[in-house]
């Protein structure tokens, strides 16, 4: 026997007669918040040249915030999950897949986006450098690297002071963060806000937030490194990304259940051989 329901519809006949315009739905969308490490110009061959976190944007080629710097993104399609979306978008814009990418949150403020209700279940993804073809997408007129800062001031609640430096062109903004009284939730607001797009400030700063807390607990600047490495590259990358200089024998004892050597050395001219490690296979994750 068939359930019915307190109109004495059966399901199938509930759905003939649902109609979806009479509610009101929110389009989603997927932004992207892309690390790499790239290295800084040494100025010196026989240097080792320093590591620079850098995230991906693009810049708007069509309104709303027309010329402004976003995150590259689009909207989720009807025949996809956010999670595939994500992994769509980095494709189109990198050229790269099967690479670390996490769903951050979802983004839902009323007005974030001028042109209709829209929530964004935004995502981080962790490249390296190497592996990495820009291509703007088809809303975007440039697509860009841009070196970041991002330095927590001493007050409480705590905010960020976001610096996202380009070729020619610095973004700064302002982002506080707030405990909520849902199980310790974390609510961040944009304070300030210069050159970036819509509410992407402060998923720049969640992101930013979320991958320092890998990097101390586990293993995340391994996804930013290629499969073989140096000890040196992998504590330059763990300092970048902590924002901290490191001791040299702390951080080798605490890495060594991780890595393990290769049979390879760096042929780097102007520097001693290195010892090449890569990750131990029974720690990738």
């Amino acid at each position: 026997m068939e359930l019915r329901d307190r109109d004495g519809l059966t399901e199938q006949e509930f759905l003939e007669r649902y109609r979806p315009g009479d509610y009101t739905r929110p389009s989603v969308a997927c932004d992207m918040v892309i690390f790499t490490v790239m290295d800084a110009d040494a100025g010196n061959y026989r240097r080792l040249p320093e590591k620079q976190l850098r995230v991906l944007l693009i810049e708007r080629g069509g309104h709303p915030f027309l010329g402004c710097w976003a995150l590259p993104g689009g909207f989720v399609r009807p025949a996809e999950t956010v999670g595939q979306a994500a992994a769509r978008e980095l494709r189109e814009e990198t050229g790269v897949e099967n690479v670390y990418l996490e769903q951050l949150g979802v983004f839902s403020d009323p007005g974030r986006d001028p042109r209709t209700w829209v929530m964004s279940c935004a995502h981080m993804a962790l490249i390296d450098s190497g592996q990495v073809r820009l291509q703007a997408g088809d809303d975007a007129q440039n697509a860009a690297w841009f070196l970041v800062s991002c330095a927590p001031q001493q007050e409480k609640p705590a905010r960020f002071t976001l610096k996202l430096t380009g070729s020619d062109t610095t973004l700064c903004a302002v982002v506080e963060r707030r405990m909520t009284t849902s199980a310790g939730a974390e609510e961040y607001t944009i304070i300030e806000n210069d050159g970036l797009a819509f509410d992407h400030a402060k998923i720049i700063v969640c992101a930013l937030e979320r991958l320092r807390a890998q990097t101390a607990s586990g293993s995340a600047a391994f996804h930013l490194l290629p499969e073989r490495f140096t000890l040196t590259e992998l504590q330059q990358v763990h300092e970048v990304l902590l924002g901290r200089p490191l001791l040299k024998a702390a951080f080798r004892r605490k890495i060594a259940p991780l890595v393990q050597e290769t049979d390879q050395m760096t042929q780097n001219a102007g520097h001693r051989p290195s010892r090449l490690y890569q990750r131990k296979q029974e720690d990738r994750t």
